[in-house]
């Protein structure tokens, strides 16, 4: 018995795109979490996870690290997440039964809510639950044996609107610089990871940024409600979408927002669209069809708290509504920053300190440091701490336990956190002070690029965190 009322057979294209893109980004979080959770989070992290679930209820943050978290469980999660994201990468799940895939998917959904749920500050990005809602709707698209479910299509399309929609509302409703058309002026400078391209897209004449600001209002304001509207008209506004979020990718590194972005906007490209055809497929058994149409259904109900507030003067953004981070609030940068400042972490093996100290610089892998050094391409990866880094240089240490954590690893030369950064100038020993200033960066002109070869330049404002030795940090015994 099958029941042909759910079933799509013009996005058989869209679906492969969708489940092997969205299982390849899970792949690579799933191996950021190996490389960069257990110094940040881990038994002796920055942050470490055992003290937070002491604070924090299952019913508040579901995780299975409520049972136990050791750091050698958190590696065999992010593997065993990873190992089930190639096999989707594969494709080896999408040629077997519907429920293949959406075990797989909702398995690998599962783990990664485990993480972020007790990731705290470092896993508090818009990103995180953007990856984790597109992976539960993923599970629900079946296998190479049913035709789409057009149920889920159009959630999936549904989540793309929420994006870019939410993205240019609370654009409209914050900066007035988004009003005014000013903004790119700054926000290529000073945005959180400027990439190898930013440099030069700063660099672009005023008039284009204005011009630059205004497609942005249309891409995210405008072209959304397309998505909706019959083919090719969906379409079509489906290929701006992609077109606008490779804008971003050249422009910044914003993790795999853009990339994911880009992945669910297919949901809106149909294979006619592309010239393909394909031949027809029903919607699978009647338990398969049931099962789709109760997601759709809990779905539609939990849109209700997003929908609101997308329409709230007073409109969250990256606000997930459940603890499982299903339909949530999204958008970015309704503030953008007029100046970049850096925090910079110097240290010293000197026995006693004054004038004449010379101090050495530790070098992050992504954020902007040596004035020579071009900014690299990180996204898809996401480099945790470079990205708080940019949010500490806004506020005092008092405000960012964990940076005074920091410092004191730097002081141990604790391995694992000395793996987070591109270069340690001692070696691996440790020095004996550790100090943070305050710089003010900018992008060096056209002029001052040709003579001097540098991308930034600096000047200091001043202390950040004063010359600390470990014997004068609180967390010193915590070895």
């Amino acid at each position: 018995m099958s029941v042909p009322a759910i079933a799509t057979n013009d996005y058989w294209i869209a679906r492969a795109v969708l489940q092997h893109g969205i299982a390849a980004l899970y792949v690579i979080a799933f191996l950021s979490g190996f490389a960069q959770f257990p110094a940040l989070l881990g038994e002796r992290g920055l942050l470490p996870v055992p003290r937070y679930l002491r604070l924090v209820s299952w019913r508040r943050a579901p995780s299975l690290f409520h049972w136990r978290y050791s750091d050698r469980l958190l590696r065999a999660v992010t593997l065993s997440g990873a190992a089930i994201g190639i096999l989707l990468v594969v494709g080896l799940p999408q040629l077997g039964p519907p429920w293949a895939p959406m075990l797989a998917f909702l398995l690998m959904w599962a783990l990664y809510l485990s993480i972020v749920n007790v990731g705290q500050i470092f896993y508090a990005f818009g990103w995180e639950s953007l990856l984790l809602e597109a992976g539960f709707f993923a599970a629900f698209l079946g296998s190479d044996a049913v035709a789409p479910p057009a149920p889920v299509v159009y959630l999936l399309r549904w989540l793309v609107f929420r994006v870019e929609f939410g993205a240019g509302m609370i654009k409209m409703r914050g900066d007035p610089c988004w009003r005014d058309f000013t903004c790119l002026y700054y926000h290529h400078e000073t945005q959180p990871m400027p990439g190898p391209l930013s440099w030069y897209f700063h660099r672009l004449p005023k008039p284009l940024h204005r011009v630059e600001v205004a497609a942005n209002h249309i891409a995210q304001l405008i072209v959304p409600f397309g998505l909706f509207a019959p083919q090719p008209v969906a379409s079509v506004c489906a290929c701006v979408v992609v077109v606008t979020q490779l804008w971003l990718v050249a422009s910044g590194n914003f993790s795999w927002l853009n990339w994911l972005t880009i992945l669910l906007a297919f949901s809106a490209i149909d294979d006619r669209f592309l010239g393909v055809t394909h031949a027809s497929v029903d919607s699978g058994p009647p338990w398969w069809v049931g099962v789709v149409l109760a997601f759709s259904a809990g779905m539609v109900v939990l849109s209700y708290w997003p929908a609101k507030n997308l329409l709230s003067r007073r409109q969250l953004m990256n606000a997930p509504f459940n603890p499982f981070h299903l339909v949530n609030a999204y958008g970015a940068f309704g503030s953008i920053t007029r100046y970049r400042d850096e925090i910079v972490i110097e240290g010293t093996d000197a026995v006693r300190l004054d004038e004449s100290t010379s101090w050495r610089e530790y070098e992050f892998k992504g954020k902007p440091g040596p004035l020579h050094r071009r900014p690299p391409q990180v996204a898809p990866y996401h480099l945790r701490l470079d990205w708080l880094m940019w949010f500490a240089a806004m506020s005092s240490p008092q405000r960012h336990p964990w940076f005074v954590a920091l410092v004191v690893r730097l002081l141990q030369a604790d391995p694992a956190t000395l793996r987070l950064l591109r270069r340690d100038p001692f070696d691996g020993k440790p020095p004996r002070y550790v100090r943070a200033l305050l710089y003010r960066y900018r992008f060096t002109t056209w002029r001052e690029r040709r003579r001097s070869g540098a991308w930034w330049k600096r000047e200091l404002v001043g202390l950040y965190l004063p010359p600390l030795a470990l014997a004068d940090t609180p967390l010193a015994s915590r070895r």
